[in-house]
């Protein structure tokens, strides 16, 4: 990857700012919305699956968790986009690690219970990768998820990620989590898009 393309992508992942879902479009996570945060990731059912979120959860390490993702979007290799309701709680969120040096990204994040199994989940990432695409311009995009994870499995499926394998992924506090590897490709992408 050259360095004008590194650059071009570190570029892009410092100015994103949100996505225009039609429903409840996302931006830029900040320290203040740390307690909002909080209370979505404190429901088991949502932080449970998610190897990489602090541990413990708690206010201060969501604060943190915030403040580290801000500090990646100055180097250009990372983001944290929220999703909110009419009353001002979260929906979801979205989180981008970013490679700009293999023109690569991995999206990971949740949406809340009340908006699961309504296509929501489906079409939100759906819209998110084509966003990583077009906007961040990247070329690869590579996901994991836990063997156990079945929804997220069936979701990656069915938008047409290729399963490449296994690997142990490693959370922050060190522990270990056996994980099922996805990609897809930006050609892939155009051309299942266009089929669609």
């Amino acid at each position: 990857m050259s360095s004008e393309r590194q650059g071009a992508i570190r570029a892009a992942v410092r100015v994103a700012s949100g996505i225009a879902f039609e429903m409840a479009p996302s931006r830029l996570a900040l320290a203040d919305d740390a307690e909002a945060l909080f209370l979505f990731l404190s429901d088991p059912k949502i932080h449970g699956p998610i190897y990489n979120l602090p541990k413990p959860l708690t206010l201060e390490s969501v604060r943190l968790f915030i403040e580290q993702k801000l500090l990646e979007r100055t180097s250009g290799e990372g983001l944290l986009l929220l999703r909110f309701d009419e009353t001002g709680a979260v929906l979801g969120y979205s989180e981008f690690d970013i490679w700009p040096e293999w023109g690569a990204g991995e999206l990971g994040g949740a949406i809340r219970a009340d908006h699961q199994g309504q296509r929501v989940g489906i079409q939100g990432a759906e819209r998110s990768f084509s966003w990583m695409f077009e906007t961040l311009n990247l070329d690869l995009i590579c996901e994991t998820a836990a063997l156990d994870n079945i929804r997220t499995a069936k979701l990656l499926d069915h938008i047409g990620f290729e399963r490449k394998g296994e690997i142990v992924s490693m959370r922050p506090d060190g522990s270990k989590r056996e994980s099922l590897v996805w990609e897809l490709t930006r050609q892939q992408w155009r051309q299942r898009q266009a089929q669609n």
